[in-house]
């Protein structure tokens, strides 16, 4: 009976690949940066220096953004912040919200605010977002700190994609020559991380490709990837089959998904396919408990950073 030959690349294929899968914890990243910043609170307070006061509107009583904002409140008081959570009816006009916004600015007390979105139908979000002085607006959001995102000028960066970026370099992920693939480009999320990663510097440097609703054969991009973020809202939607062995994944993504079985009423879910996936990938995120968390963790330090510019400036 004649030998029978495998080539090299069938041999290679034989042998199964094991990954070592590390999760991006950013539960754990978020109370180390909480833990930092209430060191230099305490330095502050030793000092006698006033201590960062962050502030939020919050218009209507939409449940999920209540939860965000008390838990941006609570964060507050963990790290020695002040905080004042300013609540508007539904009700509120344009004008009213304006009005309000004009106070904080002018209010020497708050170093930075944040509006909380999305706001009801009457209010442009577009028009409040430009009313909101780029000096205190520690979301990110203005325009002029996306500019200055941009040109890699010293700003704040939108809280979501900097923790983003905290985690990766916390966790020393490589990114240089990397090709990143970000699913989505909402103005909060896929649009300034596909900035970011290529810009010059840890994490960046890498090749981006943005892909959105219109992105033809969207998985053929992705199985080239050595690094997804999705930012899309679509339980489930990435796929094993759609990443290669060893890819980074950073699941954005949060959905409520109506669950009996749980005391909530629902379960969190974010894009990914968390437990195929997670087989494959060298590293990701959990939902919960992955990007969410960094998020809050990076609004503190941009309220920090607010508090720190405005005592250059006054010096």
């Amino acid at each position: 009976m004649g030998m029978f030959h495998f080539n090299k690349a069938e041999t290679r294929n034989l042998k199964p690949k094991t990954i070592t899968m590390k999760l991006l914890d950013g539960k754990k990243i978020a109370n180390d940066i909480k833990t930092e910043i209430k060191a230099e609170v305490n330095k502050m307070k030793a000092n006698k220096e006033k201590v960062p006061h962050l502030a939020a509107i919050i218009v209507g009583n939409d449940g999920a953004s209540l939860t965000y904002v008390g838990s941006k409140v609570k964060a507050c008081e963990l790290v020695g912040f002040e905080s004042t959570l300013v609540k508007m009816p539904s009700t509120t006009s344009e004008t009213e919200l304006l009005k309000k916004i004009a106070e904080l600015n002018a209010n020497d007390d708050i170093d930075g605010f944040i509006v909380q979105l999305p706001l009801p139908d009457q209010i442009d979000t577009q028009k409040i977002i430009m009313a909101i002085d780029p000096s205190k607006d520690v979301d990110g959001f203005h325009p002029e700190n996306f500019g200055k995102m941009a040109l890699d000028m010293t700003t704040f960066i939108p809280a979501t994609p900097y923790g983003i970026l905290e985690l990766l370099e916390r966790y020393k992920v490589e990114t240089k020559g990397k090709h990143t693939v970000v699913i989505g480009r909402s103005h909060i999320v896929g649009r300034p991380m596909s900035i970011l990663m290529g810009r010059k510097g840890f994490p960046g440097n890498s090749t981006v490709t943005l892909t959105h609703s219109y992105t033809k054969n969207i998985a053929q991009i992705t199985t080239q990837a050595d690094i997804i973020i999705t930012a899309l809202g679509i339980p489930n939607y990435l796929k094993a089959e759609m990443i290669k062995d060893d890819a980074v994944v950073i699941d954005v993504g949060i959905t409520r998904i109506a669950d009996k079985t749980d005391p909530r009423g629902y379960r969190i879910t974010g894009d990914v396919d968390f437990d195929a996936v997670s087989k494959k990938a060298s590293y990701i995120t959990p939902v919960p408990g992955g990007v969410g968390p960094m998020t809050i963790a990076m609004l503190l330090k941009n309220t920090l950073l607010a508090r720190e510019q405005k005592r250059q400036r006054n010096e």
